[in-house]
């Protein structure tokens, strides 16, 4: 038998023997002594004391015990080799007694301090015992994290520890976690009933996630038939599962995708369907939103750091705003000396958009800003399996909330009638007295804001840099004329089905023939449709 496995075995008897002892000891105050010894085991820089610290530590049932295995696994507990004090540091870097947690004496702050080292084994014997130490932390969340953790790495000399938690432990939620902790112990254990692993199996095979099929797929290969068999079981449903939370995945990352697309376009579906101007500083328009957002920022921190939780929101406005502006500003300066020219309309804008990249180069510089993400909007939910974070989930929320509110705006107020007056017949509106120039300058206005409401929400998800508007313009048009020109509902609906789209060709296809695959796909579409999906009615269109 070889040498380094009798060694295992042993390892494995000593701490599981010490794991048993463990519950006893910890409802006993620490003897002084005993930590005293144990942590001497430290200062010798050798592997084999510093596994015997480990064992001590856990033995003498120490108050700093779940810190002082904290800072052995990150690298922080240190000694100092002539007066052999142990100490660590913790997470602001202060130096600290490891036996009392108290603040290091001030002759040992300034000392050369010796790390104590580790490798692959103890790392394994310190992950669990500092799990047994959060298992009986009066913390739901640390105990729920700590049999987490144990079900990840399933180390074998965790399970006295567990079996320990699971006898104590009242709360129904961290009692599951805990049986699944142990389960995706048992299940890979040699010595353990066949009976007991077969059931272990299941009960890995109903987490379904990642960490249970690599539970399950690396049991040894000598396994009974009866573990064997029910692990292929529990893989096949945890991949049919994964294979359906997939698409569920791909399906919110599209309507993800659909909503950056539909803030993006929802403006120039305004300004083409009204004006016919095909405008190639869209995406400036963006670009503007977001460096407005990113200025709001750095004026909110430099003098109301109170409203900082806020500043997104105020962004808001200024962005629509500001963007507002150069969109009226370009329009009565440009385009209206170039209606009824498109040509020569596509190549100013595209001058103009070429003039503020430069602009904002200049003023910003070329490398990428960094705005910010509120605290409300970090962090994420699991439904269902799929993790979904808070800042994607807002986007959609914040994009069908922009498209209700454009809808009020063109049904319900006197500049939205006048907007679809000319949208339909611009001779009829223009001799019922609307003031087509002035709608022009106002819908271009409402465009570019609107724009630049959508570069407020990029900055959450993409960088904000001078090209941040390029990355979306052609996507943008693409959007507006399959949905229909002019047509809100079909900028909707042709934003929502792009972006889905894109993110379930991308598995099948990849990013790059995927993207060409759709582009292909709304060409063929557009020759059989050439007004798209919602066609404007109106004399004037369909002359």
């Amino acid at each position: 038998m070889p040498f380094t496995f009798i060694v295992s075995k042993a390892l494995r008897f000593v701490l599981t023997l010490a794991f048993l002892v463990f519950g006893a000891i910890a409802a006993s105050p620490a003897r002084a002594d005993a930590v005293d010894d144990a942590l001497a085991g430290f200062t010798t820089d050798k592997y084999d004391d510093t596994d015997k610290a480990i064992q001590g530590v856990i033995l003498s049932g120490a108050a700093m015990g779940g810190a002082i295995f904290d800072a052995l696994g990150a690298g922080r507990l240190v000694f100092d080799p002539q007066s052999k004090t142990v100490l660590y540091k913790d997470a602001s870097g202060a130096l600290k007694l490891a036996k009392t947690g108290e603040p290091a004496p001030a002759e040992l702050a300034g000392k050369p301090l010796k790390t104590v080292r580790l490798n692959n084994r103890l790392r394994r014997a310190v992950e669990a015992a500092s799990g047994a130490f959060e298992l009986r932390s009066p913390d739901r969340a640390k105990r729920i994290g700590a049999a987490k953790a144990i079900f990840k790495t399933r180390e074998p000399t965790a399970l006295p520890s567990i079996e320990a938690a699971l006898a104590a432990e009242s709360d129904p939620k961290v009692k599951e976690i805990l049986t699944q902790a142990r389960a995706a112990i048992v299940v890979g254990k040699a010595d353990a009933p066949e009976a007991d692993r077969a059931a272990a199996a299941a009960t890995v095979a109903a987490v379904g996630d990642a960490d249970a099929l690599a539970a399950l797929t690396n049991l040894p290969a000598d396994s009974p038939p009866a573990v064997s068999a029910a692990a292929a079981a529990g893989v096949a449903a945890i991949e049919r599962w994964q294979s359906v939370a997939n698409v569920v995945q791909n399906l919110v990352y599209g309507l993800s995708l659909g909503s950056v697309l539909l803030l993006a376009a929802i403006g120039l579906a305004i300004t083409f369907g009204v004006m016919g101007v095909i405008n190639m500083a869209h995406g400036e328009m963006v670009m503007i939103g977001a460096y407005a957002t990113f200025l709001t920022q750095a004026f909110i921190a430099d003098h109301v750091p109170a409203l900082n939780h806020a500043s997104l929101v105020i962004a808001i406005p200024v962005a629509f705003l500001v963007a507002g502006g150069v969109g009226v500003l370009i329009e009565r300066t440009v385009i209206r000396f170039l209606y009824g020219r498109p040509l020569e309309t596509l190549l100013a804008t595209w001058g103009v958009s070429l003039i503020l990249q430069q602009l904002v180069r200049t003023l910003f510089g070329p490398s990428n800003r960094e705005v910010s993400t509120p605290e409300w909007l970090q962090g994420s939910v699991e439904i269902l399996g799929v993790s979904l974070t808070w800042n994607r989930i807002a986007i959609i929320l914040f994009a069908l909330a922009v498209f209700a509110a454009l809808q009020l705006l063109l049904r319900r107020t006197s500049l939205g009638l006048q907007v679809r007056a000319v949208t339909q017949n611009r001779r009829m509106a223009g001799s019922m007295g609307i003031r087509t120039a002035r709608v022009d300058a106002l819908t271009f206005g409402l465009g570019s804001g609107v724009a630049g409401i959508a570069g407020v929400a990029l900055s959450q998800i993409d960088n904000v840099s001078p090209n941040l508007g390029q990355s979306y313009i052609i996507d943008s048009f693409l959007v507006v004329v399959f949905g229909g020109v002019g047509n809100l509902y079909g900028t909707l609906v042709g934003a929502m089905s792009i972006g889905v789209a894109n993110k379930l060709l991308e598995p099948w296809a990849g990013a790059v023939l995927g993207k060409i695959v759709l582009l292909v796909a709304i060409i063929l579409f557009i020759q059989k449709r050439p007004r798209g999906l919602f066609a404007l009615k109106g004399r004037a269109v369909e002359a």
